[in-house]
């Protein structure tokens, strides 16, 4: 007997419980070794991007609202911290942001090994691949967990900080679906309805030090660096809001993503073309939960700080609005959605997203969530233009390949990758 179980007794979920803290440790022991040369040091003026250097990066700050006359006189903003939330259209501003950056030979601040900066840990300079003190880099945008000090040590005094929201109702619906198969504690729910049963009961399956749990539970607080498992009424709440207004310059909206790119473009002295996009890491419809106003209510209480956050910014997004004008903003977006139409109309075969299985091609097919292939992708026309095919291939490109196409190594994403697919394919 082992673990109190007889013979081939173990139940489906004790099984995947072993061979999940099996594979986490194998995990952790490659995260030790890519971390074994990670330094926590104090902040100091050596560390930081120096204010001379950044002068050179060619950054042009400009108001938040331009005229038409203004417009002529700027020059496109190119250093850019882009605070990559969860699930809330980050992988299509990344993509955004590293056809910006190739197009500029920008320099990059990558992570070494993988995808993020070492989430869940809060970020540390010495995650960026290469990096030594006083480095100065362009565009920071992988996930991470913020820690504003160590970022401004990477980016000139002038880069422009970005970040994005999401209706936490929505977002904690997304973030359920995706990330429950990697939470054990939700393993033991039986009901069809998972979500369901987790917003009736919530602390019968979240402890706030379990493993992964924060993916449950104020998401946006977490990745913006805080506790998410204060409530609402907490004084800390609003003080750590405060500091985020600073700290950022622009807060996009998801719901409001045509408008949020309308204003980027503005902030930043873009140009249209670099704002358009297809929708990335989009999820199948039979995919969403659709969530009865009760349990809309219940997870908006389960994730009141995220609340919170999300009325101060959105109330922050639509004064913008206001400031740069609703009939210049409808103007806008009709144009970038006539533009975005005419892409499709050159680059994807049949128009619109797939599902997994039906990409062709391995390049274009985005990574999934443990034990699924929600996550619908493009596959890309034959006969294009050949003065198109470069930019339709870059705009359809997912994250994990643009980056290995921009020579990150990834070798451990990769072998996380295998794993997840080999080993937890339903």
């Amino acid at each position: 007997m082992m673990f109190g179980i007889k013979g081939n007794k173990c139940t489906p979920v004790m099984q995947g419980l072993i061979l999940w803290v099996l594979l986490t440790n194998i995990m952790l022991v490659l995260y030790s070794l890519t971390t074994s040369t990670q330094v926590n040091r104090r902040s100091s003026q050596e560390d930081t991007c120096p204010l001379s250097l950044g002068r050179l990066m060619k950054n042009v700050t400009v108001p938040s609202h331009r005229t038409k006359s203004q417009s002529a006189e700027c020059s496109p903003v190119e250093n850019i911290m882009f605070m990559k939330t969860h699930k809330t259209a980050s992988s299509t501003m990344l993509n955004i942001l590293f056809r910006f950056g190739e197009k500029h030979n920008s320099k990059f601040a990558f992570p070494d090994g993988r995808n993020d900066f070492f989430y869940p840990s809060p970020f540390l300079c010495s995650q960026v691949k290469d990096y030594r003190p006083g480095d100065c880099f362009n565009i920071v945008c992988n996930h991470m967990r913020f820690n504003h000090q160590e970022v401004a040590k990477l980016l000139p005094p002038n880069a422009v900080y970005i970040t994005i929201l999401r209706n936490p109702v929505d977002l904690f619906e997304s973030s359920f679906h995706y990330y429950h198969r990697t939470v054990p504690f939700t393993w033991r729910m039986n009901r069809a309805n998972k979500l369901a049963e987790f917003l009736k009961n919530p602390q019968d399956f979240y402890r706030p030090d379990a493993y992964n749990s924060f993916y449950l539970k104020n998401l946006l607080f977490f990745d913006l660096g805080f506790d998410n498992n204060l409530e609402a009424d907490d004084p800390d709440v609003m003080m750590h809001i405060n500091t985020l207004t600073k700290h950022f310059d622009l807060v996009l909206i998801a719901e409001y993503f045509e408008e949020s790119l309308i204003l980027l473009k503005d902030r930043l002295c873009w140009s249209m073309e670099d704002i358009l996009y297809f929708k990335l890491n989009a999820r199948k419809s039979s995919s969403v939960s659709q969530l009865t106003p009760d349990l809309r209510a219940k997870a908006l209480q389960w994730n009141g700080a995220d609340w919170k956050l999300y009325q101060h910014f959105l109330a922050i997004f639509w004064a913008k609005i206001e400031e740069f004008g609703r009939d210049r903003m409808k103007r806008e977006v009709n144009e970038l959605r006539r533009r975005n139409a005419e892409m499709k109309a050159i680059c994807i075969e049949g128009g619109d997203a797939v599902e997994a299985e039906k990409i062709q091609e391995p390049r274009f097919r985005p990574w999934q969530p443990v034990g699924e292939s929600s996550i619908l992708g493009y596959n890309m026309k034959e006969d294009i233009d050949p003065k198109f095919r470069t930019f339709c291939e870059k705009m359809l490109t997912p994250e994990i390949q643009y980056l290995s196409d921009l020579g990150v190594s990834l070798w451990l994403t990769s072998l996380w990758g295998w794993i997840k697919d080999v080993v937890f394919t339903d």
